[in-house]
């Protein structure tokens, strides 16, 4: 299973680039919010062992108001880190690699990482 160009981004770590992507649009359950936001990495330069993440959260575009939370750059590299010390190795072959964050590892991930400042916009 490969992930597609169009739509991903490239993000390298530890000296390796990845790619990530975010399914354009819900299914019907993330729709609904019975399922979780969920986003996939590979190797970039070579057909790899997809990583699949599981966020114990919902889809900005979910239908319903549940709890949601964007995908940022810094959480994929955070994420990615996890999952090679749990034992995901992209150059293997072989079936996805499924990684469930909880709340609780989630919650440590975000605060492992320098805060996020927003720049203020320019209005006219």
């Amino acid at each position: 299973m490969a992930i597609p160009k169009q739509g991903s981004r490239l993000i390298t770590v530890n000296d390796s680039v990845f790619r990530w992507r975010v399914r354009r649009k819900p299914t019907y359950c993330q729709g609904n919010s019975w399922g979780p936001m969920t986003f996939a990495v590979e190797l970039a330069d070579a057909s790899s062992r997809v990583l699949l993440v599981s966020l114990p959260c919902s889809r900005p575009d979910a239908w319903l108001g549940e709890r949601t939370m964007a995908i940022r750059p810094a959480l994929v590299t955070a994420v990615i880190r996890t999952a090679l010390g749990h034992g995901w190795d992209p150059q293997q072959a072989g079936n996805a690699f499924e990684l469930a964050l909880t709340d609780k590892t989630l919650t440590e991930l975000m605060n492992s990482q320098p805060p996020a400042y927003d720049v203020p916009s320019m209005r006219r």
